[in-house]
């Protein structure tokens, strides 16, 4: 099984320098610092300062508002996180692309907001300013809005707009959060309403309001930058799938999938038994939700599945998710036929061989030639489609006669899980005794107590050396317990992935 980290540890964000480290390191030991500290009581009575604090940082220098319906969040973050977590903030707070307003007054500004947050949020500051990249005191500062377009097709992003009418406009803006104001219903996204609906999954309880998906999905999303862990539903897997699957598709749309994905990852993983049922039934779902997290574990579970009932889900993946997975598919389909096939010849070879090592024919050992003929017989039957029908409908096309009724149907497909799982047990799971002693009877000369036991002893020979041909399909690589009949899948769970086989490591 899976070892996993606990949703409560800490994991970490693959950013490109240490400065955004120190700087969330140095905000919570300020933090805990600020809240010890602030029941003191102080000679004339003053008011309590603000807290740095997500989503609210008095050092922060980019401003983020997200309105959705009658409801805003607003967010005071900072440049070099937000560029180190995600590629869209990186190349828009960029010198070619950033809409950067100066500060009117750095210096009255900076003096203002050390005073607030204290000597060790004060040393973060100079710390910032004095290093590369600094994004504290540098003199620019970034706003951003959540624009909704002007149709319901269009997707709901973040916009960069003019930070000279923002809170940084004056020095006393920053000491707390702006109200929040109650804004007229925006138009919702189709993108986002289709989320709930991505998969068939089946909703154990009732789900939140759209506008509460955004805001939750974007604060989810920043406080993953911010190494917070997400707030996503840790009972319902059925929940927790479609909650992380629209944190996925929001970290996709900003290029954070690398920081997103491992937490998405860890949370799910936590369900332990109950993903692995979920993933046998939705596959295809799950197969995309694993590529977008880069997860291997959940990614490789669902590809067992996925190429065991190929083509069954290739309505739901072509076109939806990138070629090198469809590629991928087709490579691991085009092995396992590969591997049955090798199987199957295998399967019709085997025979058996007299005393003096010949093989059994109808003239030297006719009773060992109908064991290896009934074999061969129930072999053929189990994995070959049955023949076409030769009678054609005669009824012409257009004719009341000619219905859906009348029309023929296609053959059932062939279980062929089902099958190489009885050739890989052996015994009594195929060809029992009642059936040996009905078929041995069709020959009343050659049917007696001694014969029946000779009979039956050749086939059980036969199913010996048959349980030895299929062993490369009876191996599962599946995290799923399958118990010894296979779980009642339909299907071979023998497609192993490589290190080198997954498509986000090229």
């Amino acid at each position: 099984m899976v070892s996993h980290v606990d949703e409560r540890s800490t994991v970490s964000l693959p950013v490109r320098h240490s400065t955004a480290r120190s700087l969330i390191s140095r905000a919570s030991s300020s933090t805990a610092t600020r809240r010890h500290r602030h029941t003191r009581s102080h000679h004339g009575g003053s008011t309590q300062p603000a807290q740095s604090v997500f989503p609210w940082f008095t050092s922060g220098n980019v401003e983020i508002i997200i309105t959705s319906g009658r409801k805003e969040q607003r967010y005071l973050l900072h440049k070099l996180i937000l560029s180190q977590c995600s590629g869209f903030f990186e190349a828009s707070t960029s010198e070619g692309w950033s809409r950067s307003q100066p500060e009117p007054n750095t210096q009255s500004f900076q003096s203002g907001a050390l005073a607030r947050i204290g000597e060790d949020e004060a040393a973060t500051t100079s710390f910032t300013q004095s290093g590369p990249g600094s994004q504290v005191g540098d003199g620019r500062r970034w706003r951003y809005e959540l624009d909704w377009g002007s149709s319901e097709q269009d997707i709901p992003m973040l916009v960069q707009k003019d930070a000279s009418s923002s809170l940084f406009g004056g020095d006393e803006a920053t000491s707390q959060p702006p109200p929040v104001r109650n804004k007229p219903q925006a138009p919702q996204s189709g993108f986002f309403r289709s989320m709930a609906n991505f998969s068939a999954v089946n909703m154990q309880h009732g789900s939140q309001e759209p506008v509460d998906d955004i805001l939750r999905d974007y604060d989810n999303l920043f406080r993953i930058f911010y190494n917070y862990p997400p707030a996503l539903d840790a009972v319902y897997i059925a929940t927790a799938y479609v909650e992380c699957k629209s944190l996925l598709q929001l970290a996709d749309m900003y290029d954070a999938l690398e920081v997103v994905g491992p937490r998405v990852d860890h949370h799910l993983l936590r369900f332990q038994g109950r993903l692995w049922k979920q993933i046998a039934k939705y596959p295809p779902s799950y197969l995309k939700l694993g590529y977008l997290a880069r997860s291997r574990v959940i990614f490789s579970e669902a590809m067992v599945h996925v190429v065991g009932q190929w083509p069954a889900g290739a309505n739901q993946l072509r076109g939806q998710i990138d070629n090198p997975v469809m590629e991928l598919i087709e490579d691991k389909v085009d092995e396992l036929e590969e591997t049955k096939a090798r199987v199957e010849s295998r399967l019709f070879r085997i025979t058996l061989t007299t005393s003096r090592g010949d093989r059994v024919t109808p003239h030297n050992s006719m009773l060992d030639w109908l064991a290896v003929s009934l074999f061969r017989q129930w072999v053929a039957e189990n994995t070959t489609p049955p023949p076409a029908p030769i009678l054609k409908d005669r009824t012409r096309p257009g004719s009341t006669r000619n219905s859906g009724q009348n029309a023929p149907l296609p053959p059932p497909p062939i279980n062929t899980g089902r099958i190489y799982r009885l050739l890989g047990t052996g015994s009594q799971a195929y060809l029992p005794h009642e059936e040996l002693k009905r078929f041995l009877k069709l020959r009343p000369e050659d049917y007696n107590r001694e014969s029946l036991k000779k009979f039956e002893r050749r086939v059980e020979d036969m199913k010996n050396l048959a349980r030895d041909a299929v062993k490369p399909l009876m191996r599962s690589f599946l995290e799923l317990d399958l118990g010894r009949d296979g779980g009642g899948l339909p299907y071979l769970t023998c497609t192993r992935l490589d290190d080198a086989d997954f498509p986000w490591d090229d």
